[in-house]
């Protein structure tokens, strides 16, 4: 896997996949950049938040859950001293569906968390407290 992230102007930096896609990354104003972007550490939780969900998702599917939303709300601590490390991150997971089995659910948060995410694995090895939560909305149409 290869990136490439490159300068273009005061805090702002695009950065590319090996797969082709950018995007901005870029300071606050009161360090020299226009807020045109995610920060560099928005981007980790993102990415977190979006490696845990696909795995989630794949799993619901595969047990053929009838899932129709399903979003991750991410809440996380940093160090206050320099270097500002993550210290705590937690997952929430809201899915909503139809019909849909609580154990499974449970089971595809629970192997997304130990087995499978490979982002949230490898920041629970550096010391960051990891967590995770669900909650299910049954989906309700109109």
């Amino acid at each position: 896997m290869k990136a490439t992230v490159k300068w273009t102007d005061g805090a702002m930096f695009v950065g590319e996949s090996g797969s082709g896609h950018a995007v901005v990354m870029d300071g606050s104003p009161d360090l020299g950049g226009r807020n045109l972007g995610p920060r560099p550490m928005e981007m980790l939780l993102i990415g977190t938040g979006g490696c845990s969900t696909y795995d989630v998702m794949a799993m619901l599917r595969k047990s053929r859950q009838q899932v129709v939303d399903c979003r991750v709300e991410i809440d996380a601590d940093r160090a206050d001293a320099v270097p500002a490390v993550f210290t705590r991150i937690h997952l929430h997971f809201v899915v909503s569906g139809i019909g849909l089995k609580e154990s499974h659910v449970k089971r595809a948060v629970e192997l997304s968390a130990e087995k499978y995410c490979s982002a949230s694995i490898m920041l629970g090895a550096a010391g960051v407290e990891m967590s995770h939560s669900f909650e299910i909305l049954e989906y309700q149409a109109g």
